[in-house]
């Protein structure tokens, strides 16, 4: 049977047509240059709050703060939370380097639901279940049903049937994550994911642990 349990909307569970390869982790090699930006925005306006509560990783006294504006049914973005994220986080983020900020860029709704179950997570486990999503995409995203696969994840992280079906309903988040999504193109461009501003300095593309490290490791 086909999604249908947001009613005012087109089902947020629609069929998706894409494939995604994911690959595992690369260790740190060699340093290399960094890749080029393709533009700046002004870090303030940037980081002004939006309707959502931002949900970012790191010390907020970081020298260097990144904004990743990703979507959940997006191949390269899964691959660069798979194969880059973890490296960096655990020599970039943890360690006090950089802030990192994830915003919402659904393309399509299936992406707006799996953002969605994100942002209901209970216990705030945001950014547990993007990571989930992410490694299971396959299972979900590209599938022509995709309710019970996502009905099984959130079982996994606290959801009763109820408060999934609560959460895919609640019309203001959806329209608050489709207004961050619309301001990111607006105010700054973004019009493919995975795009990062590092300290306002513009990347596109899934960058691999090598390039994202030369980015940074220049700013520091």
């Amino acid at each position: 049977m086909a999604d249908t349990f947001l009613t005012r909307r087109s089902a947020l569970l629609a069929t998706a047509a894409a494939t995604a390869t994911l690959v595992a982790a690369p260790n740190l090699a060699l340093a290399q240059d960094a890749p080029k930006s393709t533009g700046t925005v002004d870090m303030e306006k940037l980081l002004q709050p939006g309707p959502l509560e931002e949900k970012a990783e790191g010390s907020e006294d970081a020298p260097i703060t990144m904004v990743e504006y990703a979507s959940m049914t997006c191949g390269h973005c899964a691959h660069f939370a798979v194969a880059t994220f973890p490296a960096i986080k655990e020599n970039y983020i943890d360690t006090g380097k950089v802030r990192f900020i994830l915003r919402e860029f659904p393309f399509d709704p299936r992406a707006a639901a799996a953002f969605m179950l994100a942002r209901c997570a209970p216990q705030d486990k945001y950014f547990a279940m993007v990571d989930v999503l992410f490694k299971q995409q396959e299972q979900w995203a590209f599938v022509k049903n995709a309710r019970e696969p996502l009905q099984n994840i959130a079982k996994l992280a606290g959801f009763t049937q109820e408060s999934f079906e609560a959460c895919l309903t609640n019309q203001k988040l959806l329209d608050d994550i489709n207004a961050v999504r619309e301001r990111a193109a607006s105010e700054f461009g973004v019009d493919a994911t995975p795009t990062f501003f590092i300290n306002g300095k513009k990347y596109s593309g899934a960058l691999s642990v090598e390039q994202m490290s030369a980015v940074l490791d220049s700013m520091l």
